[in-house]
């Protein structure tokens, strides 16, 4: 029902190409048990099936990776949501989702010129003192170009690709159905969630199309930073800045990557390392909010010893719940204790049913364990999340989206700082923040303010209870009490009992065929075909397709038993 749907939209022609691409790729396995090309041929699209030896010697990873790229803007970034999903993913495939990138040419200044006309509110030459027509940086959903304001400051102008949020929608459609497919035919991948990733998915990249909300972001960001003059985050330049287009200072230092000149210009790396962890850290453990991807591409490095933080499309959010989990987890590791980490990951994934949750909680107390009496220098705190991940991962549990950003931004910065300081440790520069913040939460007045936040919840509690036991049983004398229950696996029984009941129908037809078919065989007289009566004769060859019918079903039946 839900293919047949899928191939009567208007996005079957968006669903062919992709088709073709992962068949193109090596991936036309997961195509034919998705039944994808058999739809597809139905509906009169024919898979293209290209000679793709050479990509099906190359590992799944690197398939899947290539695949993604070509595909555009939508599978790229969910790519590199998957290459923070450590907790569902093996090294390898992380590996591959981190390289990509998409190769897209620049959109011509004359495509872009009615859209920012509109936005404007007037031709961009007319705007701005000085507006450079070649691009300073061209990615899949937005393209920079660098301008000077009437005032003598150098901004850069970000601008959405025409037409990039209709590609996106379709995308989104395709994978939405896609994905809820995939979790009925392919059950091996339920645990890598592919419903909840497209929706993870969704958000980031609406998210990311709404460049002003990238620019509330940075204000955010930079306010929450005023207490660190080192760091520095563009100013917004509210005047040009709208859903389609924003402006923002140009930060001209020396970028992330280009290491070797930091030494040339009199940078102290050891110091820049220090500040940068302390900006992030503090972002996550003390703002929740923080930036996501804190890459070298991301990251300027100016005069002074300032650091520069730029493109807040992705960020992460944290609850103050959250936080406050993240902070005993966080000093569990770096204090070594596995109590500590073992409480909150069961927290965090002690729901799924199939867990052996006991088997988890020793292998956590024995993964915290081996690092007692370690010296602090010498723990890599983005090495033990890694891990941490992987002992998920083994078991088969996942961590909720905001966490695995998290960690995923954990272990960038602790990169990005060995690459400046290569003694950087991560877990001398977070345990005095982590301390300092958990003091923070038993001061006299956060207490007295969660107190009373607790009071109010209880008395709203016991002044709602009367009314909900009164329609509770209000409900209950008029027989309109219903009781849910989830059985798991309830609907593919009921699934399977159709089927059956479908074949039993399809057999006595079948059997009535050949029975009346034999019937009419006897009769003399009437139409021929072939020398034999003709009713008779078409009997007989629906009685053989309806049962070649059977056996296929019945096969690919038992095919799919198989694999499950």
């Amino acid at each position: 029902m839900l293919i047949e749907t899928l191939i009567a939209s208007r996005d079957v022609g968006r669903l062919n190409t992709i088709v073709g691409v992962l068949v193109r790729h090596g991936l036309g396995d997961v195509v034919h048990r998705l039944g994808l090309a058999d739809k597809l041929e139905r509906a009169g699209q024919a898979v293209m099936k290209p000679h793709a030896a050479d990509l099906a010697r190359l590992e799944p990873p690197v398939q899947a990776r290539l695949a993604m790229e070509e595909l555009g803007p939508t599978f790229v970034k969910l790519g590199q949501i998957l290459a923070g999903r450590a907790d569902l993913f093996g090294p390898e495939w992380i590996a591959e989702f981190e390289k990509l990138h998409s190769h897209v040419p620049a959109v011509p200044l004359s495509e872009l010129r009615p859209q920012l006309r509109e936005d404007l509110g007037d031709e961009p030459e007319a705007v701005f003192a000085r507006f450079d027509t070649e691009p300073l940086a061209a990615a899949s959903i937005a393209q920079v170009h660098r301008a000077q304001l009437k005032d003598g400051t150098e901004v850069i102008v970000k601008i959405r690709r025409p037409g990039i949020a209709d590609t996106i929608a379709a995308d989104l459609r395709l994978l939405g159905r896609l994905a809820a497919l995939a979790e009925q035919q392919l059950p091996w991948l339920k645990p890598y969630r592919p419903q909840q990733l497209v929706k993870e998915l969704a958000k980031s990249l609406q998210r990311e199309l709404d460049l002003a909300s990238e620019c509330r972001n940075a204000e955010r960001i930079a306010k929450n930073m005023a207490e660190m003059p080192w760091i520095v985050v563009p100013k917004v330049h509210w005047d040009h800045t709208h859903e389609r287009v924003n402006v923002q200072d140009f930060i001209g230092g020396i970028a992330g990557n280009q290491l070797e000149a930091l030494q040339e210009n009199g940078h102290d790396r050891k110091l820049l390392a220090q500040r940068g962890a302390q900006a992030v850290l503090k972002m996550i453990v003390e703002d929740g909010l923080f930036h996501a991807d804190p890459h070298p591409g991301n990251v300027f490095y100016l005069p002074g010893n300032r650091i520069a933080f730029i493109d807040f499309g992705m960020v992460g959010r944290l609850s103050a719940k959250r936080r406050g989990e993240l902070l005993a987890l966080l000093l569990g590791l770096v204090e070594r204790n596995p109590q500590a980490v073992a409480d909150v990951l069961l927290d965090w994934t002690g729901e799924a049913s199939n867990a052996d949750i006991d088997a988890l909680e020793a292998e956590i107390e024995a993964f915290v364990d081996q690092y007692y009496g370690v010296p602090l220098a010498q723990l890599s705190l983005g090495g033990m999340l890694g891990d941490v991940t992987a002992i998920l991962r083994a078991h088969h549990l996942a961590l909720p989206s905001d966490l695995a950003l998290l960690i995923k931004a954990f272990i960038t910065l602790e990169g990005l700082g060995r690459g400046l300081d290569p003694d950087f440790h991560m877990a001398e520069e977070a345990l005095p923040l982590l301390r300092k913040v958990m003091r923070a939460q038993y001061r006299p007045k956060v207490l007295a303010q969660r107190a009373w936040r607790n009071v109010r919840s209880l008395l709203a509690l016991v002044e709602q209870l009367p009314h909900d036991l009164s329609r509770l049983m209000r409900n209950a004398r008029r027989g309109k009490l219903n009781i849910h229950l989830d059985i798991a696996h309830l609907r593919r029984v009921g699934d399977q009992l159709t089927q059956a009941a479908n074949r039993i129908s399809m057999a006595l037809v079948i059997a009535a065929l050949i029975v009346g078919s034999s019937i009419v065989m006897t009769v003399e007289g009437g139409p021929t075909l072939f020398g034999l009566p003709a009713f008779g004769f078409l009997g007989f060859c629906g009685a053989v397709v309806g049962g070649l019918w059977l056996v296929r079903s019945i096969r690919r039946s038992k095919h799919h038993l198989d694999e499950e």
